[in-house]
């Protein structure tokens, strides 16, 4: 995958840590950041017009191959929180969402990102997979204006 930096759009995705997020001290599960990186990816997505229904659809997919998270504060029962999102290189076939996620105070509680593969199934989900190149039509839509 190319090194070359992309100046990406800024998706904002908004949660709230609830009870069952947390573990028995009350603090964030870590296992919820990655639930959120994901959602908010999808969430990214459809704001770019790839949506789950348009994907599966088009027999597109883009499956999650590597993922972290470096946690920098905790969080509690009740905080609300946004995942900023962007895409912060593209390769050739794969592509890496960098996630910040907030607390409404403006605490930087974790960055994460996600590196995920741009594919295609041969006839929909369940049957196999092949990576392909991702179209400039689709980076395009996640240019910084």
């Amino acid at each position: 995958m190319s090194k070359e930096q992309f100046e990406s759009i800024v998706g904002r995705f908004p949660c709230q840590v609830h009870w069952g997020d947390c573990d028995p001290a009350g603090i964030i599960f870590y296992p919820t950041y990655f639930r959120w990186m994901d959602a908010a990816t999808w969430a990214l997505m459809e704001s770019a017009g790839y949506g789950a229904k348009r994907m599966r659809a088009e027999h597109l997919a883009m499956p999650l191959v590597s993922a972290e998270c470096q946690f920098l504060a905790p969080a509690e029962h009740g905080d609300r929180c946004e995942v900023r999102s962007r895409i912060a290189r593209f390769g050739g076939k794969s592509f890496v969402v960098a996630h910040d996620i907030v607390r409404a105070d403006g605490t930087t509680l974790a960055k994460g990102t996600e590196t995920r593969v741009w594919g295609r199934f041969a006839s929909g989900p369940g049957t196999p997979m092949k990576g392909e190149t991702i179209p400039e039509a689709l980076k395009a839509l996640f240019r910084a204006k």
